[in-house]
């Protein structure tokens, strides 16, 4: 099994979208096996998001992240990384396919709703920042 972090972001909470998230994610044949209601203070976000200091948006990035709730999440799946990636369509919400989590629930590039990992390097990076590995529950069926 393979594992990616999602986010459901700041606009996401803000939007009541959570319940909504979770059964589209669910319904892609995910297991969530970590979650938490969480807020990042701007030096956590910008610790999270360290790899991006060097590109313009990131302050931006930061500023957002840390603007509200988030709930970072850790989801199992046979290509987890990949299939969550197609699961959320691009970053531009108005490029998005049809159907995906951006597509149906975001407003813009910058405030997108939702954050998943882009390599099964990173989604373990990434969930170790949330989550130790106590608060991981192993949901092989």
């Amino acid at each position: 099994m393979e594992r990616t972090l999602a986010i459901i972001k700041p606009d996401g909470v803000r939007k009541q979208l959570i319940g909504a998230i979770i059964d589209k994610i669910e319904r892609a044949g995910f297991k969530v096996v970590a979650l938490k209601l969480t807020r990042l203070t701007k030096a956590t976000a910008g610790e999270f998001y360290a790899v991006h200091k060097e590109r313009g948006f990131y302050g931006e990035l930061v500023e957002f992240m840390s603007s509200g709730a988030c709930v970072p999440m850790i989801l199992e799946k046979d290509n987890a990384v990949a299939d969550f990636r197609t699961l959320i369509g691009a970053t531009d919400p108005a490029k998005a396919a049809d159907g995906t989590i951006r597509k149906l629930y975001a407003s813009s590039v910058g405030e997108n709703v939702i954050h998943g990992s882009d390599s099964i390097e990173n989604a373990k990076l990434e969930g170790a920042f949330f989550f130790s590995t106590q608060d991981v529950v192993a949901m092989h069926a």
